[in-house]
């Protein structure tokens, strides 16, 4: 068709997308790409992480297994490094100094607030007294519970496993409304409670979960000897990871075949 002008065409054109927009679309395909690897990375390393955290466990429950298996001996007969007495089942022989009994709040049981009943056990012949933690204790708000409620007879041999006292601790361990009370136990503060020194462990009495009787509170169990969700968490992290990638390469394989047709037609009218 012609005009005064010269041609024009019946053809309608189809203008081809701007170099600018490309780029701009293909940052963001780069950046959502660099997202996804970072994301996978970062899930990676936490599902080593709780490998690492599974090792360690099942180091400690070899340890604690064969430490219990080992013969009880007397608080003499201990290694006096505490490292290395922990877990060692022991038998004392003494009584019971209940007017230093020490509570230790904030202890949780089955999803209860409770605390734990620590009682020094004055050996014969010896000058330095043994903690005891007897058992654990129902209380509403975890610090508060009736002492006398809960005495029992130690004329008996008593047999349990070492705990050393907490270390690396940070703040203080007392409690200022509550004096027979403590946060965690610390040698240093137990002594100058008792007016004796103390070892610088406490037995964690065994038996049955209701004791000899009904003022004895219920004693505490070793650790338990499981693995713990730390592989199942592992697996999480790695799915996690693995759906990042994959779902990062199907949504740019999608985009690509998207913008196909689109490229090829423009290609083709910027030709014509």
């Amino acid at each position: 068709m012609w005009s005064g002008f010269g041609p024009i065409s019946i053809f309608t054109f189809r203008f081809p997308v701007s170099t600018p927009a490309i780029a701009l679309v293909a940052r963001r395909h780069l950046l959502f790409l660099f997202v996804a690897v970072v994301a996978a990375s970062v899930c990676a390393r936490l599902g080593f992480w709780q490998l690492s955290r599974l090792s360690e466990r099942r180091a400690r429950n070899a340890l604690v297994a064969a430490r219990l298996a080992l013969p009880t001996v007397s608080p003499a007969e201990l290694p006096r490094d505490t490292g290395l007495a922990r877990f060692r089942r022991v038998t004392l022989r003494g009584e019971y100094d209940y007017a230093h009994e020490i509570v230790l709040t904030n202890r949780a049981r089955e999803g209860s607030p409770g605390v734990y009943i620590v009682t020094p056990l004055r050996i014969p012949g010896s000058d330095t007294a043994v903690l005891v933690t007897r058992g654990w204790v129902y209380s509403p708000d975890a610090a508060t519970v009736d002492l006398a409620r809960w005495r029992e007879h130690s004329d008996s041999a008593l047999t349990g496993f070492v705990v050393p006292f907490p270390s690396g601790r940070r703040g203080s361990p007392t409690l200022a409304r509550r004096p027979g009370a403590l946060r965690w136990l610390t040698q240093d503060e137990v002594s100058r409670r008792t007016g004796y020194p103390v070892a610088p462990y406490t037995v964690v009495l065994l038996g049955g979960s209701r004791g000899g009787g009904d003022s004895v509170p219920p004693r505490i169990a070793p650790p338990p000897l499981d693995e713990g969700p730390h592989l199942n968490y592992a697996f999480q992290w790695f799915s996690f990871g693995a759906i990042a990638l994959v779902g990062a390469a199907i949504f740019l394989s999608s985009e690509r075949r998207k913008r196909g047709p689109d490229e090829r037609g423009n290609d083709k009218s910027s030709r014509g």
